[in-house]
């Protein structure tokens, strides 16, 4: 799963490296800089050591130095993206039993019995479990979604209709406490690969100045 996502990763990256790379061993040697004299911008680029002044009429070198320019800054931050990968993969090879791991091996699952929960098992817990719902105004859940949860706007059976088709595990207006205050945002989510969890608040009238104002509240808190 995650582990083959990255090593397909790294394959992409590792081509990006080899395209620029290729590109830029075609163009001239030299780093291009400008300077500026009042309205107008003298070019200069310095190869081995050595300043040389570009004229106007050299546009062509001009452009082609800084592409390479570009091109090099693109190939500096790949290459850093690489060694980030290569750092997950390493750490991933040595933690033989982080969750990736486990998620990925069936036999490490059946002798985990009793101790390891599937991600897909505790996410689907998680939705079909009970929650506290906000019980302001439920008099205004009058919008049908196809997972038959009721909502009040369109904009949110939207919402929720993706979400499902897309098996992306929600909960609608579930509790959230913070600091002694309890909030519902519209959403809360969980990410289907990782669990990681996510609010999601559709702020849908903000021409509303009571509503305005209880959105900057609830931003702030």
């Amino acid at each position: 799963m995650l582990y083959q996502r990255m090593m397909k990763e790294k394959q992409k990256v590792e081509d990006r490296i080899n395209d620029l790379q290729s590109q830029i061993d075609v163009l001239p040697s030299g780093t291009f800089f400008c300077t500026r004299n009042n309205k107008y911008y003298k070019w200069y680029y310095t190869d081995k050591g050595k300043t040389k002044y570009i004229s106007k009429s050299e546009r062509k070198l001009a452009e082609q130095l800084v592409k390479r320019k570009y091109l090099e800054s693109r190939l500096r931050k790949l290459k850093q993206e690489e060694k980030r990968i290569d750092i997950y993969l390493k750490q991933y090879s040595l933690d033989e039993f982080s969750s990736y791991h486990v998620e990925e091996h069936p036999e490490l699952q059946k002798l985990l019995s009793g101790v390891y929960v599937p991600l897909k098992q505790e996410l689907d817990e998680w939705v079909n479990a009970s929650y506290t719902n906000n019980p302001k105004e439920p008099q205004k859940l009058i919008h049908k979604t196809i997972p038959g949860i009721l909502v009040r706007s369109k904009s949110e059976a939207l919402i929720i209709n993706a979400l499902f088709e897309h098996k992306i595990p929600f909960r609608y207006e579930c509790l959230l406490q913070i600091q002694n205050v309890s909030i519902y945002p519209d959403f809360t989510i969980r990410h289907p690969v990782t669990g990681e969890v996510y609010y999601w608040e559709h702020f849908g009238m903000m021409d509303n100045e009571n509503y305005a104002h209880n959105v900057y509240s609830k931003l702030q808190l």
